[in-house]
């Protein structure tokens, strides 16, 4: 999973044609840590990582056997 996560940031930065620092600065995140996540760093705050996910474009959906009762209980949810 880190290695797939640490590509799809890394091919969606370079479609974006955004150098890390740019990325970093629109993400509100150092430089640093986009190279860490481009590269598999395993543990990352997850604001800052959902920071770096917006700014691409991407979204992140949550898969479980429970999903359709969890969204018929809590229809609201943006999962």
């Amino acid at each position: 999973m880190k290695n797939q996560l640490a590509n799809i940031i890394l091919f969606h930065r370079k479609r974006s044609g955004l150098t890390q620092l740019e990325l970093a600065e629109l993400a509100g995140v150092g430089k640093n840590m986009i190279y860490e996540l481009e590269n598999g760093k395993q543990s990352v705050r997850l604001d800052n990582l959902i920071n770096v996910l917006r700014v691409l474009n991407i979204n992140i959906t949550f898969q479980s056997p429970l999903r359709e009762s969890f969204l018929k209980e809590y229809p609201d949810a943006d999962c």
